[in-house]
């Protein structure tokens, strides 16, 4: 892949909002209004009805997290990259957390932040795809195999067109709702009181940094952090699929982004097709 072509640096332009609804949903909106360009970030002090993995909520209280939403032109990158893009988010996202939080901080498959057994952070990415044949669609991330509808998408058939990438942080706020089994928050972890924006704006800049390493080939370096800071591995956990529990061994995540375990038999598994069951 040559040199990144992106002239305008991940945060430019920067858009501070009081509140909304999803920071995903309104880059989304200036995505399709023509009006978004590749770098622009939507921050929101108050985010209402976040999304999350898997159709879960990500709720963000006022002033007290990064709810930020990141628009991305994957230029030549192809749909089979889509871990890797997802694994550069979760990379930045670490080394940013880390810096705070310290050692402790890792990077729960497929791209959640964690600190010891605590989620500090998450990660949604949405995609949008072109067809040669007809008109678009989108994805959601994980290893992002599949299109809306569960439709498979061919390469050499569809092009990736967009990204969003949507990020939540619990920075500042020590309650949470109690149907979340396991939130942290940077301030919890060291007892001080942070700038939301000052911290967003660093994040877009660890992330421009990451990004560029992407789209000139050195993959290699984020998916080599990614393992080296893995929740988890070489540990044993257990996972539910379906009706089945188990316990198995964190051997690695492959660069496609399948999490690799072993219980007497190695198995791969696609993102979404597993539950971590922590504590229990």
């Amino acid at each position: 892949m040559p040199d990144t072509p992106f002239q305008q640096p991940i945060g430019m332009p920067f858009i501070e909002l009081q509140t909304i609804d999803s920071t995903n949903n309104y880059a989304l909106s200036q995505i399709h209004a023509g009006l978004a360009q590749h770098g622009l970030v939507i921050f929101s002090h108050e985010q209402t009805t976040g999304k999350g993995q898997r159709g879960k909520k990500w709720a963000s209280a006022n002033h007290a997290g990064i709810a930020i939403s990141i628009v991305i032109d994957p230029g030549t990158m192809h749909l089979s990259q889509q871990f890797q893009l997802s694994a550069c988010t979760a990379v930045t996202l670490q080394r940013f957390f880390g810096k705070y939080a310290g050692k402790e901080t890792k990077i729960k498959w497929p791209n959640d932040l964690y600190w010891k057994d605590r989620k500090a952070g998450g990660i949604l990415i949405e995609s949008g795809v072109g067809s040669k044949e007809a008109g678009g669609g989108n994805t959601e991330d994980g290893g992002g195999r599949t299109a809306a509808g569960g439709r498979r998408i061919e390469s050499g058939v569809s092009r990736w067109q967009w990204a969003v990438i949507g990020i939540g942080v619990n920075i500042n706020q020590t309650s949470f709702p109690g149907e979340l089994p396991n939130p942290v928050s940077l301030k919890q972890i060291t007892g001080k009181n942070y700038d939301t924006i000052e911290l967003a704006k660093e994040l877009c800049s660890l992330f421009n940094d990451e990004f560029e390493k992407l789209v000139n080939s050195r993959f290699e370096e984020i998916y080599a952090y990614y393992l080296s800071h893995l929740y988890k591995i070489n540990e044993k956990v257990k996972l539910r699929k379906d009706n089945r529990v188990f316990e198995t061994m964190v051997k690695s995540v492959s660069p496609g982004g399948r999490l690799i375990v072993e219980h007497g038999i190695e198995e791969e598994f696609d993102f979404g097709s597993v539950e971590w069951l922590i504590n229990q």
